[in-house]
């Protein structure tokens, strides 16, 4: 499957590589939903292929594929305390918790 761009996987999971946490739009990701660091990504993300859950959030906005991409690992809540509290780090977000 090719890659759509539509930017959901850089928003919705955490990725520890660039200490972004869930639900958290990825310092990186331009205003086009691209990867303003492509050529210097890490790993994790040149790994990413897109699947079948890539059709299953689509959606016409980010937020909409954002909230599908959410619901269907159950992360909705604990993006949403992430937005809420204005994490900007996984470190911040585990504080958070515990806090």
């Amino acid at each position: 499957m090719e890659c759509t761009c539509c930017g959901a996987c850089c928003v919705a999971p955490d990725i520890a590589a660039l200490d972004k946490p869930l639900g958290v739009r990825c310092p990186h990701l331009t205003e086009g939903n691209l990867c303003g660091i492509y050529e210097n990504r890490p790993q994790i993300c040149r790994d990413y292929a897109a699947d079948r859950l890539c059709e299953e959030i689509a959606a016409p906005t980010l937020d909409e594929r954002v909230a599908r991409y959410l619901a269907a690992f159950g992360f909705e809540e604990e993006a949403a305390r992430n937005r809420a509290a204005g994490v900007t780090s996984m470190r911040s977000a585990r504080l958070k918790v515990v806090a």
